[in-house]
């Protein structure tokens, strides 16, 4: 794997950090301004506003910017999104500035898949997608407990400092390692919006926000489950966000491989593994050792879906990727918010501090239907093509002579007639641009 994806991964890292790092820093947040705890929630859907909203349209207006360029220009916002929170004078001005922080998320990371499958050979896109996607998942293993610890200590306002210090950390590394790469010919917002039309890319999102809502149904409220229905001190919270994280990147190790060697089967098994560990979730999370499991097997089994999805998306759209590549991580804050709406709903209606996990396998098993039919309408859609194409070929076959086109007459395998690789049709391929090979990234 080519070093810049260490620069897409680490730059993942700071994302994943700010973007979990609120949940861990809502009392002293509220603390500190004079809020409360729900009122202070605010801040956790200003930056889910700001990547639904930030994904399309400024992936949209970056169309014609080249992929090097636009990544360092949204890191850059990214970083003055975090300057600003840490530096706010009220909380009027902190939502502002978490939603400043949410704008490039999604079109980072759709643009940074799009990259990191360009960077790779043909057979490895999917594992370079996923290798980026790592740093998202280590950022709730060291980042988000890291960062709220020092947040405890130092204040909140030490914590997006620090984050705004790996924001610029991310650029220097960006501009050192991710080569050059153009935006093709033919790319506009037009083009980029007739893909994201295409049938197949709108089941796609639409089963990462019923699929991926079933695992935030659950980690939104674990922190309260931990001390509630597990039976664990305040003091073991980290220990098992940090635990929820190890199982995100286990899923993700997993998914790149897999998902390089047989798309929709992974997306499949995975969202059926969540559902069947969503349903489980209720009835071991009352036994220490088991619920810990649990937490590592929901974490795992979850992310495992974002490979899969990621690439169906980009695959499906085609030579105009990389809008729906960034509307995938719209339609994974859509479910962030639905799934911990959903599962705040089950919880005040009485059913108990793990009812959003049941919740959330009903999600799942929404998102696993939906992913089924967009597969059985992809098949049915490939054997339609195959029969036109038989037909047009039978067709051809059976026309009169006087309206087939003439036959090409054979000539032989050199030009000079020689059988030599030393004639002219040779050295015009060995003066060609490409010098007849391939791209090494294969795409």
């Amino acid at each position: 794997m080519p070093l810049a994806l260490l620069a897409l991964a680490v730059s993942a890292f700071g994302i994943g950090t700010t973007e979990f790092v609120m949940m861990g820093l809502l009392p002293n947040v509220a603390d500190d301004l004079g809020t409360s705890v729900p009122t202070a929630g605010y801040l956790v859907s200003a930056y889910a506003i700001g990547v639904v909203l930030g994904a399309p349209l400024l992936t949209g207006l970056g169309s014609r910017v080249p992929r090097k360029k636009m990544l360092l220009l949204l890191m850059a916002l990214f970083t003055v999104g975090n300057l600003a929170s840490a530096l706010a004078p009220d909380f009027g001005w902190l939502v502002a500035g978490r939603l400043l922080a949410g704008l490039p998320h999604g079109a980072f990371f759709g643009v940074g898949a799009v990259v990191a499958a360009r960077l790779v050979s043909e057979g490895r896109q999917a594992r370079a997608v996923a290798t980026m996607f790592l740093g998202l998942t280590v950022a709730n293993i060291v980042g988000v407990p890291a960062a709220t610890l020092l947040g405890q200590h130092l204040g909140w306002r030490a914590t997006f400092l620090v984050v705004a210090a790996i924001g610029l950390a991310a650029m220097a590394a960006l501009a050192r390692l991710v080569p050059s790469i153009p935006v093709e010919a033919h790319q506009d917002v037009r083009r980029e919006l007739r893909a994201l039309g295409n049938r197949q890319v709108i089941l796609g999102l639409l089963t990462a926000v019923f699929g991926f809502a079933g695992v935030f149904a659950v980690y939104s409220y674990l922190s309260a489950m931990t001390t509630k229905a597990m039976g664990f001190g305040e003091s073991s919270v980290t220990l098992v966000l940090a635990l929820f994280g190890i199982g995100m990147t286990l899923g993700a190790l997993a998914a790149g491989p897999l998902t390089d060697r047989a798309l929709r089967p992974t997306l499949y098994g995975s969202l059926g593994a969540l559902a069947v560990v969503l349903v489980a979730f209720p009835f071991t999370v009352h036994v220490q050792w088991a619920a810990l499991v649990m937490v590592v097997l929901l974490g795992a089994v979850g992310f495992m879906t974002t490979t899969p999805l990621q690439m169906l998306v980009m695959n499906k759209a085609k030579d105009a990727p990389t809008l729906a590549s960034a509307s995938n991580h719209s339609a994974f804050n859509l479910a962030n918010a639905g799934g911990a709406w959903l599962g705040g709903v089950a919880i005040a209606a009485g059913w108990g501090w793990t009812s959003p996990a049941l919740v959330g396998a009903v999600l799942a098993v929404a998102g696993l239907a939906i992913a089924a039919t967009a597969g059985f309408l992809d098949r049915g859609e490939g054997k339609a093509s195959r029969v036109v194409a038989a037909h047009q070929f039978r067709q051809s076959r059976q026309a009169p002579s006087s309206a087939r086109p003439a036959a090409t007459p054979a000539r032989p395998a050199f030009e000079d007639g020689t059988g030599s690789p030393g004639g002219p049709a040779a050295e015009s391929a060995n003066s060609s641009p490409s010098g007849g090979h391939s791209s090494p990234s294969g795409a």
